[in-house]
């Protein structure tokens, strides 16, 4: 996929004072031609994440939390593909959604009903949420098990799966990038950011949640079309039930079987 230039190759001349970490260049048919992402060696504190603004500010460098407590280990043992993935720009958010949609959805949930409507103000600064809630992850250990601070070459929040390669959603989609151009049609209309990625689950803070009932509907079916499971296998009867626990909710995350 089109990427910007990759400073991770250079990371120890850009003066930005990381702490102990290594880069991943690891993919599912061998090494990659460049670093996909860094990451650090120990687990990260509260403030971690926001001590990492100026690799964004400076070098464009987005940050994320891995999590390689898992049993399939950190990153290097993901089978990354990023010879696999396209552009996300490649492709319509909508377009996405309601091919998902028809090929997932059952009789009785009818047609695909369109995109939700953008949120008409963001309640908070989108990148200080992300913050906020990457600190909450670190504290509460039932998210992620052992998380690390990581820096990946994107161009946007959204892109972060697509730049890596990330094959958590492949009993879902092929190619992730398909999937990160939703991420990017959230982050216009609803101010997300794309803040843990594990072997399988997608974590992203929302700084424009649905704030009532019918707005967290038109979300629940782009989250249905999105990642099918989190519907099926969360012991929701219904899209609604499920929307209803929407309404206000600044994280969504997402796990693919």
């Amino acid at each position: 996929m089109a990427t910007l230039p990759n400073p991770l190759p250079k990371l120890a001349d850009l003066g930005l004072a990381l702490p102990p970490g290594k880069l991943i260049d690891a993919t599912d048919d061998g090494p990659w031609h460049e670093p996909l992402l860094w990451h650090a060696d120990a687990p990260t504190a509260p403030g971690g994440w926001t001590a990492l603004e100026p690799a964004r500010r400076t070098a464009g460098l987005l940050p994320v939390l891995i999590d390689v407590g898992g049993s399939q280990g950190g990153p290097e043992d993901w089978e990354l593909m990023p010879g696999e993935t396209s552009y996300p720009g490649d492709h319509d958010a909508e377009d996405v959604l309601a091919e998902f949609w028809e090929e997932c959805a059952a009789e009785e949930d009818g047609e695909w009903p369109g995109l939700a409507p953008a949120a008409h103000d963001l309640g908070s600064d989108p990148d200080e949420l992300a913050a906020d809630i990457a600190d909450t992850l670190v504290r509460d250990r039932s998210w992620l098990k052992e998380p690390r601070l990581a820096l990946v070459p994107a161009r946007r929040s959204a892109d972060i799966p697509a730049v890596i390669g990330w094959s958590g959603p492949m009993n879902h989609e092929n190619d992730v990038a398909r999937l990160c151009a939703v991420l990017r049609s959230w982050e216009d209309r609803f101010g997300t950011r794309v803040v843990a990625l594990t072997f399988d689950q997608l974590v992203v803070s929302v700084a424009a949640p649905p704030a009532g009932l019918a707005a967290a509907e038109d979300v629940a079916a782009e989250h249905f079309a999105f990642c099918p499971d989190n519907i099926l296998q969360s012991g929701d009867s219904s899209l609604r039930s499920y929307a209803e626990r929407l309404v206000g909710l600044e994280v969504w995350s997402f796990w693919w079987d």
